[in-house]
């Protein structure tokens, strides 16, 4: 067997943050009545996502900190409406934080792939995700007892697609970097970090994006896919 160590993405990978969150701000927007500054949930996510989207962009790259993520992308939809106060922004991310680890949604064919793989390898979550959150979504959606590590950027001191975090991964799961996949949804935190540190990918991609630079190891559209390579 090639490969005897798999590095994993959560989030959009295996746990469906896009439906989980969405639930969890579409509660925000009833219960904060933020009907009174948008006249449908459509409106106001409309306006969030993109901003949130280009945040976690900076936050990845090292160009802001994770305080300056969980605030503004709060404030970024309400600051027009006269709200620009950081402290009712941590206080909403803190609920929305907490909100998140009580959804259970994961992608199709989670579960079943994990099933799968779980005789066959040591395998370890990867993720940029906060430290105060993943641990409980994972153990809440019943992930937990098929992964030997949960190896976040938090603790590595860098994000994905940084080589530090892979290194900082290789060494703290005693994996050998020839021996080791990276299974995740995102080109550049994922798939160009790892092939960027010199481990193999599978860029599970069901939006059939184009690569950008290079062609991954593997590229699947639906995880079952990926029982045919592994």
């Amino acid at each position: 067997m090639k490969y005897k160590n798999l590095f994993i993405d959560l989030d959009d990978t295996l746990w469906d943050i896009h439906q989980n969150g969405k639930e969890c701000l579409e509660e925000i927007y009833s219960d904060y009545g933020y009907n009174r500054f948008y006249p449908t949930f459509d409106d106001y996510y409309n306006v969030y996502m993109p901003s949130n989207h280009h945040l976690w962009n900076l936050y990845r790259l090292g160009e802001i900190r994770k305080e300056e993520l969980i605030v503004e992308r709060f404030l970024v939809p309400v600051r027009k409406f006269g709200i620009n106060d950081p402290g009712y922004a941590k206080s909403l991310s803190d609920d929305f934080l907490e909100r998140t680890t009580r959804k259970t949604k994961l992608i199709d064919g989670t579960l079943d792939l994990l099933d799968y793989l779980r005789p066959k390898y040591r395998m370890h979550i990867l993720s940029n995700g906060f430290r105060e959150v993943q641990f409980k979504k994972i153990e809440n959606s019943g992930l937990q007892p098929y992964f030997d590590k949960i190896i976040l950027s938090e603790d590595a001191g860098v994000n994905k697609p940084h080589p530090g975090i892979f290194t900082y991964a290789l060494k703290n799961t005693n994996s050998r970097r020839n021996e080791t996949l990276m299974i995740g949804d995102s080109w550049d935190a994922d798939i160009a970090g790892a092939q960027k540190s010199r481990i193999a990918q599978i860029w599970f991609n069901p939006a059939n994006l184009s690569s950008d630079g290079f062609e991954p190891t593997y590229t699947v559209e639906m995880l079952e896919e990926i029982k045919e390579l592994l």
